[in-house]
């Protein structure tokens, strides 16, 4: 696990100081290693500059970055782990490659050998990878199927830029830095910034199963995979499905405990990570599989008696530990600095506590990331079931509204009357827009009050557009716009950005292509009976996990931000939106931003989405909105130990 980026275009534009600065803002994806190539083009072709932080997982020894062919006309830096690379070495070597590294990533410069930029789509793994071809003057970016691994860029006439992470960009002059309107907009609706789109202006995110070409100062970009739906499901017994997702399972898990360091599991007493800790258990000695959770004080939010009886039924070496309100509080500084894009789901807080927790063990985590997606795990899938029921005319459920607003405030974990107000926010719309107004923070509506330059079009319009294409049953057009939307967009930079601020390299056994290939063709009735999800997972585990992890219902990782809102956390609605400091920035209306804060405070709403989407927004734009953060240029003549065409 590593962090990436570079330059190519116009000489000028390829300082040797700039990349090693936009390399050490990634130093804590890959604290253990760096490296660097630099071709200045000699004024003729286009110069180039390739930046590598590396994070020891496989390959302790030789597995350095930037990797050469055996003609050194082939250069590859890579984020991420290709599960698969000991099939294609050994089929690249019967071809007569050679290698000169145990690396996994070694394999992409000799399959690219063979197949061209159709190399990507032999890649099983988690990756966001550069690889530059000296002879075609040629650079291509891929990123992994799923989008487990980000990658920034921006074409900025003629001359791109690349990196794992936006602040790695930033370093460069000529990156641009005013903010987009529609990543804003996009961002207060979703609650985080979606696919393609990057808060700054010039900026973009190369999608999930995407490939990059930049050749001649010009760029093209193609889809090399995305989800699909069959047209028609098989009819077998649910027997059978059970059977083979197990198996499908398995084979994920057994490629993911690849590695030379320690491999953990994030066990939240859900069904996915038991899942997980149970196929592992048939795969290597349960009593080395290390377990790790977290408590909380607030029971509503509190999970721990289940992963401690995951743990005790497999027998796993357990680690817990109890983060409090003050834990959290004091995760909010560095959480903030590191979440270079604003990003508004506050379990990045216990995310990053957990991974920083783990980290003082092991190196590598496998997580349940996924399965919700896959397996109709949300609550919310549940809720279009009952949404397709409610057939109230306009003026009853204007009533009902009215009625729901009168119940006491709850600040408990999905208490009925949050969910029950959410619901009515979004039933009567149709099923794409009624989802993610459940799930987001503002709808367009609020947004016109709530932005001193209201957006001219609605951020869900680029939704309604995706999800037109998709199949015709409303189940399976969920399905993929949570691939899509959710899991690209919030459950997959959240895990990647809290466990790579702590060096730490999380996989997701259910986010093997094959795997959700394979889910995706499971009849839709497997997945949701009635109102409960995840049925054919809980199924394939039955006679493994103990019962009370099976019946027990999705809670989520959420902690109590209603509730810190008006304790721990108050001091950050006074300071940061505080009206002479909203008028400063002519972003939000200052009257609005106080009713909002004022309801919540007084008890008569729960306002904890639009708020504190506004609050991250406000700390991210402390750290990167005004002048983004630099790192010093090193001393000592860095630039002279630069060699055309090497690796430095």
């Amino acid at each position: 696990m590593c962090g990436i980026c570079g330059v190519v275009g116009i000489p000028d534009h390829v300082d040797p100081e700039v990349l090693f600065r936009m390399t050490q803002t990634l130093s804590h994806r890959g604290p253990d290693d760096d490296g660097f190539f630099l071709d200045g083009g000699d004024g003729v072709g286009p110069a180039v500059g390739l930046g590598f932080r590396r994070l020891s997982i496989i390959d302790l020894t030789t597995g350095h970055q930037p990797i050469t062919n055996e003609r050194e006309t082939v250069h590859v830096i890579c984020n991420g782990e290709i599960y698969n690379f000991r099939t294609l070495r050994a089929e690249l070597e019967r071809s007569g490659h050679h290698f000169s590294t145990n690396s996994d990533a070694e394999v992409i410069v000799h399959l690219y050998e063979e197949d061209g930029a159709g190399f990507v789509e032999r890649l099983n793994g988690m990756f966001a990878l550069a690889l530059w071809d000296a002879e075609r003057q040629q650079l291509l970016l891929a990123r992994d199927r799923l989008g487990k691994k980000p990658l920034y860029y921006a074409d900025i006439s003629g001359t791109l830029l690349f990196g794992s992470e936006l602040k790695a960009l930033l370093q460069h002059p000529a990156c641009p830095r005013g903010i987009d309107a529609e990543a804003l907009s996009s961002y207060l609706t979703f609650e985080y910034v979606p696919s393609p789109l990057a808060i700054f202006s010039g900026v973009r995110k190369l999608p999930a199963g995407h490939l990059l070409e930049w050749r001649g100062g010009r760029c093209t970009i193609r889809e090399y995979w995305q989800p699909r739906i069959p047209a028609e499901r098989q009819a077998r017994p649910p027997a059978a499905w059970a059977a083979d997702l197990r198996e499908q399972l398995r084979e994920s898990v057994r490629l993911r405990l690849a590695s030379d360091v320690p491999v953990g599991v994030f066990l939240s007493g859900g069904v996915d990570s038991s899942a997980i800790v149970a196929t592992m258990a048939q795969l290597v000695d349960p009593s080395a599989i290390k377990t790790f959770s977290i408590a909380f004080e607030e029971r509503s939010f509190d999970e721990s008696e289940f992963s401690r009886l995951v743990a005790s039924n497999f027998g796993t070496e357990h680690h817990e530990e109890v983060f409090t309100p003050s834990a959290m509080v004091d995760a909010l500084e560095p959480v903030a600095r590191m979440l270079d894009e604003p990003f508004a789901d506050p379990s990045v807080l216990p995310t990053y506590l957990l991974s920083r927790f783990a980290q003082q063990s092991v190196k590598v985590a496998l997580g349940g990331d996924g399965a919700d997606e896959l397996f109709a795990g949300y609550p919310t899938f549940a809720a279009h079931r009952l949404a397709d029921l409610y057939r109230l005319p306009a003026w009853l459920h204007r009533r009902v509204v009215q009625l729901a607003d009168l119940l006491p405030v709850s600040t408990d974990n999905l208490s009925a009357e949050f969910k029950l107000k959410r619901f009515l926010k979004g039933v009567r719309e149709r099923p794409e827009l009624r989802d993610q107004l459940w799930l987001g923070a503002l709808s367009h509506a609020e947004l016109r009050r709530l932005l001193v330059t209201p957006p001219l079009v609605d951020p869900l319009a680029r939704l309604v557009a995706d999800t037109s294409r998709a199949p015709a049953e409303a189940a399976d057009r969920l399905t993929l716009q949570y691939l899509k939307y959710y899991l690209e967009g919030d459950i997959l930079p959240k895990v990647d950005r809290a466990s790579m601020a702590t060096s730490l390299e999380v996989r997701a056994p259910f986010l093997d292509y094959h795997l959700v290939e394979f889910a995706l063709s499971i009849p839709r009735e497997l997945n949701l009976r009635g109102l409960d999800g995840k049925r054919i997972l809980k199924l394939a585990f039955r006679q493994t996990l103990p019962k009370p992890i099976l019946r027990r219902p999705k809670k989520g990782f959420g902690i109590p931000i209603s509730l810190w809102l008006k304790r721990e956390f108050r001091w950050l609605l006074d300071e940061l939106l505080e009206p002479t400091r909203l008028r400063s920035q002519a972003i939000f209306e200052p009257a609005a931003v106080r009713s909002l804060i004022d309801d919540h405070l007084g008890g008569r709403s729960d306002n904890r989405k639009a708020l504190w989407t506004l609050l991250m927004f406000q700390l991210w734009y402390e750290h990167y909105g005004r002048a983004p953060l630099s790192v010093a240029a090193p001393t000592g003549g860095y630039a002279d130990k630069v060699l055309k065409g090497a690796a430095v």
